[in-house]
């Protein structure tokens, strides 16, 4: 009898002893699965580049050749989304408005972009455009040159832009208000510019009327215009033809163009080191010299 009350008594112990530790334990589990779960969304996220596919942009928003690379979308609590969108010359947005503003990088070329009612302004590699909130506008490429834009906008409601209208060609082709130092104008100008000679017509217009007319029709009309190489490329091409010729009068003019087109000075540096082994140290030295005043003048 005394062994079955100590038993009795034993367990009755036994169990007010555990009954403490479950709720605890419970508490433990869930505090862990708490942390868990907040270190991991405190893990640093790498998307590699060339992970997300560039695609075509919608024709029903865009005029001519457009490629939207995508870099990050809005993901909570964040409500910002990136992309470089790259517009082949000639081409550009339909009108639109962004809720919250956006800001564009111009990373390589020359464009355009305008606010409805304003002018139409140039803006070239290294320029921070701020659109602000609800303000319509479009942006794009120049006649004949590229430009890649690196474009950031936050949403409101999941929503970060309102496409309008398309910008027709008469509103694209009107004056552009004159922004670039006054260094671009050793550049050749666009063909069909309004009002200006070509620097070709300056060169050689009064003396020699066709072979300028084959300069901005043939060369600059057409060979530079050609799909097969970019502007940029076109560029370096002919900017390391000249440098190999020793032809500083021609390297300037090209140099500022090569810059308009997206080329970096760090670029156009490493381009005359490289060739001083192949087109001799001397037109290295007279293209650095020519480089040195193109880029002080930017």
């Amino acid at each position: 009898m005394r062994l079955f009350a100590a038993i009795l008594i034993s367990l009755s112990l036994l169990v007010w002893a555990c009954a403490p530790t479950r709720p605890a334990r419970a508490a433990t589990e869930t505090g862990a699965a708490s942390t868990t779960s907040a270190s991991d969304s405190q893990v640093i996220k790498i998307t590699r580049s060339g992970a997300q596919p560039s695609r075509k942009a919608p024709a029903e928003y865009f005029t001519g050749s457009v490629r939207i690379d995508p870099l990050f979308e809005a993901t909570e609590p964040s409500q910002t989304s990136g992309a470089y969108v790259t517009f082949e010359p000639g081409a550009r947005s339909a009108w639109h408005i962004h809720p919250l503003g956006q800001i564009l990088i111009v990373t390589t070329g020359a464009g355009r972009v305008q606010r409805w009612g304003g002018p139409i302004e140039e803006i070239r590699q290294g320029d921070v455009v701020w659109i602000p909130a609800g303000l319509k506008h479009w942006h794009g490429a120049a006649p004949t040159t590229a430009m890649t834009t690196l474009g950031i906008q936050e949403h409101l409601a999941g929503k970060a832009v309102g496409w309008l209208e398309k910008v027709s060609d008469a509103q694209y082709g009107e004056t552009v208000q004159a922004t670039a130092p006054a260094a671009a104008a050793s550049a050749p100008p666009a063909l069909g510019a309004p009002g200006q000679q070509t620097r070709a017509q300056q060169l050689m217009g009064d003396i020699a009327p066709k072979l300028a007319d084959l300069t901005d029709n043939v060369l600059f009309g057409d060979v530079w215009a050609r799909p097969e190489l970019s502007p940029r490329d076109r560029s370096l091409v002919t900017v390391s033809a000249l440098i190999a010729l020793n032809r500083p009068d021609q390297l300037r003019s090209h140099l500022a163009r090569a810059r308009d087109n997206g080329v970096t000075r760090e670029e156009v540096i490493e381009t005359i080191t490289h060739l001083a082994f192949y087109a001799g140290w001397p037109n290295a030295v007279t293209a650095i010299a020519v480089a040195r005043q193109v880029f002080q003048k930017n």
